[in-house]
């Protein structure tokens, strides 16, 4: 149910007709008593419509103009004035016009710079990712790392590389793309769960945009994992970003920038990377020598 002066959204459209039935010659008494108000609120009504022009009357806000306890214009300019000079945030602005001898509380500097527009507000289409704990790489597939290499052609256009390596093993895929986004890293890490001699449990990205809420809900229908890597922390990508330097010093620097080239380049690499080419942190051994034979 609604309340007469809140939110029911046809109270602006029946204030209007009331003051019409006044300009068609009903008395404020009759218009009172044939829409069921106070002949107060009528004659209020007419009297506004007569000042702002004859329609629907909007309902106002029922807020205080004025409040004892409301902050004074001085302390608002000295907030303002904080924010402004270093654009420090609210708890900053704080402490400095505490240490200044201001009395005004968190709450009510934090409630002036939004009156003021002076919050950055978080954007609603970032969501925030959901904490997942990071599993210990015991077995293949219990832990990959994914990311994108950008590349600069010689005529300035970008190409693109996704790399994905698991943990265990040092078992790792590549492949060249025109374009990266959600749905085609999505189907990279279906073409690699295809190349790859053991399944994918979890695997773990940074927070770029190509690896976004579409592409969690992609590895969901094939019964994998998630994981974005922690913010400031930068060991989490360790493995993959090894990688990403390794293929390219040892692979992609030694041919033409070019898409043609760099596939040509990554079949043969990609089979001597995971097939002879021993690893340091499992022993000197080569990836496919970590996968287990059933």
């Amino acid at each position: 149910m609604y309340m007469s002066y809140s939110i029911n959204p046809n109270l602006p459209r029946v204030r209007g007709q009331a003051v019409e039935l006044v300009r068609r010659g009903w008395s404020t008494r009759k218009v009172a008593r044939h829409l069921g108000f106070t002949h107060s609120a009528i004659v209020k009504w007419a009297s506004k419509a007569r000042r702002r022009g004859y329609g629907a009357i909007p309902t106002q806000s029922s807020r205080p103009k004025h409040h004892p306890s409301s902050l004074s214009s001085e302390v608002i300019n000295q907030i303002i004035r904080k924010r402004s000079g270093r654009n420090r945030c609210a708890e900053h602005v704080y402490y400095a016009l505490k240490n200044d001898g201001v009395a005004v509380s968190l709450s009510s500097v934090k409630r002036t710079l939004d009156r003021c527009h002076l919050r950055k507000k978080r954007s609603p289409w970032k969501r925030p990712h959901d904490y997942t704990m990071r599993p210990e790489a015991v077995h293949c597939g219990a832990l990959l790392e994914l990311d994108t290499i950008h590349v600069i052609a010689p005529d300035g256009s970008r190409i693109y590389i996704y790399t994905i390596i698991d943990l265990y093993s040092r078992w790792a895929y590549a492949e060249v793309v025109k374009k990266i986004g959600a749905h085609p890293s999505y189907l990279f890490v279906r073409r690699a769960q295809r190349k790859a001699p053991f399944r994918f449990e979890m695997t773990q990205t940074d927070h770029g945009s190509e690896f976004s809420t579409w592409f969690t809900h992609g590895l969901l229908t094939m019964g994998m994992v998630h994981r974005h890597s922690r913010v400031r922390q930068k060991d989490d990508q360790a493995h993959i970003e090894r990688f990403n330097r390794t293929i390219q010093e040892e692979c992609l620097d030694l041919v033409v920038h070019t898409i043609p080239s760099f596939k040509q380049a990554l079949r043969p690499y990609l089979k001597y990377y995971n097939t002879e080419r021993t690893h340091m942190g499992i022993n000197y051994q080569t990836p496919l020598q970590m996968v287990p034979r059933y």
